[in-house]
């Protein structure tokens, strides 16, 4: 289905808006006409019946009608469309002038005034002649001065009218129907126009593509309407092209960490082959392969979990906890590898969190496991929780060489390893440079911080978790 065009459609409705406008004005302005008009006519039928009742109300006997006929017929003079006729009280026809060919009687309308009636608008009544012409008219009696009553009809052919009318509304709705074409027109072109920096908009947008995703839609002359269109077009062009370098730098960081275990596993396996080996030798490989095969075992993992943990739908199961218990539950756990670097764990302070329990021994683990493996023999590591008003804390310290305060936001980044130099000894093979990066992942699952300072006492790893 082809999709509606906006520029179409807003011309459209200001051109039925425009016609809606001149129906609602012109069928006013009309009504309006068509009231003042029959007032003015009915103005002038009441006045011709006042002014003949008069005249005839002075004459002597109904043969003075006739002798008298123009006196009668003076008010209606000047004015084809006014007619008069008198009739007496058995209805023939005594006098007339420019009377309509009515429907075979000259009877008066059954509604007339009496000859002590005041005549008003609200006699009159409607008809049609045998011609088919309208016809609106008031009968009034008289009273002679011999005592002889004859009815007065002051009659109006409303046919010019009705044609004047009509002329009227044909004129309004030929002005209606052109006011809606010119309205859609210049509608057409001013939305057109308007919607232009919107079509630049487009354009900007179409180029962007992979390898330029530093492109920005430029702000200059964009209506005020669009500016916060245009600012979060290129909010979310910034957040692409962030993420896109973050993933490149990922995959080309995971490339290269892989690398090395699948390097050491095909050198150590060349060098065994090159020539026939003792039984020793043999396990001794296996035991190295072993080895790489765990660290890409652990990478895997980790880049798997980050990558779960990083979708809206991760699932997080939460509760309540003693967080003095399962910081030495963890410590209890390291405790024979701690022994083996010739390092000590201590817990200090108690409180209660709300957390995932599974995901909070894995950030606490990973920052343990990180500190035994950079503290020196017979060094201290302290695991300690402090509460406060705002949130808990957990803090991992250890004693050491200090970190570059220049590193310090560093560590936390996916494959990001500090110089060897700092190690202590333990295998390097233990790290796949995602433990750090797996932390910060936790605390923002949790709506919490972590970060790191270090000075020449040691280096301090701070969980902070809001108070919920």
């Amino acid at each position: 289905m082809r999709a509606r065009s906006l520029t179409a459609t807003l011309a459209f409705a200001f051109a039925g808006t425009t016609l809606a406008v001149f129906a609602l004005v012109g069928t006013f302005v009309y009504l309006a006409l068509e009231h003042q008009v029959k007032a003015q006519d009915d103005l002038d039928i009441v006045l011709a019946a006042r002014h003949t009742r008069r005249l005839a109300e002075e004459l002597d006997t109904l043969a003075d009608v006739r002798v008298y006929s123009e006196r009668l017929t003076s008010q209606v003079l000047g004015n084809e469309a006014l007619s008069v006729e008198v009739v007496d009280p058995e209805g023939h026809l005594l006098l007339e002038h420019n009377a309509p060919s009515t429907a075979g009687s000259v009877a008066p309308p059954a509604k007339r005034a009496a000859a002590s009636q005041q005549i008003t608008e609200a006699l009159m009544a409607d008809s049609i002649s045998a011609d088919g012409l309208p016809i609106r008219s008031i009968a009034v009696d008289a009273v002679l001065q011999d005592g002889a009553v004859v009815t007065i009809i002051v009659s109006r052919n409303m046919h010019d009218r009705w044609l004047l009318l009509d002329h009227y509304r044909d004129r309004l709705r030929a002005a209606g129907i052109a006011g809606m074409l010119i309205a859609f027109l210049m509608s057409y072109l001013l939305v057109r126009q308007s919607l232009k920096p919107l079509r630049d908009i487009a354009r900007s947008a179409g180029n962007v593509t992979v390898d330029k995703l530093n492109t920005r839609i430029k702000a200059d002359n964009v209506p005020q309407e669009l500016g916060s269109l245009v600012t979060a077009l290129n909010t979310m062009l910034g957040g692409l092209d962030s993420g896109f370098q973050r993933l490149s730098q990922y995959t080309a960081d995971l490339a290269h960490d892989m690398r090395t275990p699948l390097g050491n596993l095909r050198g150590a396996t060349e060098v065994a082959l090159a020539r026939p080996r003792s039984s020793e030798e043999y396990q001794a490989l296996l035991a190295s392969n072993l080895e790489e095969c765990d660290r890409l075992s652990r990478m895997i993992e980790n880049v798997l979990f980050l990558a779960r943990a990083e979708h809206p739908q991760f699932a997080r199961n939460t509760r309540e906890f003693d967080v003095e218990a399962e910081l030495k539950r963890i410590a209890e756990y390291f405790e024979g590898i701690a022994e083996d670097a010739g390092v000590h764990i201590r817990v200090i302070g108690n409180g209660r969190l709300k957390a995932d329990v599974e995901l909070f021994r894995r950030a606490v683990s990973n920052l343990l496991a990180n500190a035994v493996r950079y503290t020196p023999r017979d060094g201290e590591i302290t695991l300690q929780v402090t509460e406060s008003a705002s949130g808990l804390r957990v803090t991992v310290a250890n004693q050491g060489t200090p970190i570059d305060q220049a590193l310090l936001e560093r560590i936390f980044d996916r494959f990001y390893r500090v110089d060897p130099s700092r190690t202590s000894g333990a295998p390097s093979s233990g790290s796949t440079g995602l433990g750090l990066a797996i932390v910060r992942t936790i605390m923002e699952l949790h709506g919490g911080t972590v970060h790191a300072e270090s000075g020449a006492a040691g280096t301090r790893f701070i969980l902070t978790f809001a108070r919920t």
